[in-house]
């Protein structure tokens, strides 16, 4: 499923239009990036939660130049997904794959 499918179905499902739910997800987007880039964890009850993580500094090779390269440590988004969340998925027959949207010819 893309973006666009997810604006379409919310869209359908609530009956706000497209453009509305397009804002709306861009800026929950916007939000999650900006609390993450300052250090603040997202946690929403029942989905998960975004955090970040931090990667200690490491050695690496350029096996170009066969030089060593130090990486530095650096923080990246995460995302645990909640316990309720994960028992869904579990739950769910794996075996069954929902069929894809058609694509519109407009």
């Amino acid at each position: 499923m893309r973006k666009a499918d997810l604006i379409t179905k919310i869209a359908e499902k609530t009956g706000i239009s497209k453009v509305d739910v397009l804002v709306s997800l861009e800026t929950f987007f916007k939000e999650v990036k900006e609390s993450l880039s300052v250090g603040e964890n997202v946690y929403i009850r029942g989905f998960g939660s975004f955090v970040t993580k931090k990667r200690a500094k490491k050695i690496g090779r350029n096996i170009t130049k066969n030089e060593v390269i130090e990486i530095p440590e650096q923080h990246v988004p995460f995302f645990k997904p909640a316990k309720v969340f994960v028992e869904s998925i579990k739950k769910s027959k794996s075996g069954k794959k929902r069929k894809p949207a058609a694509p519109d010819n407009k």
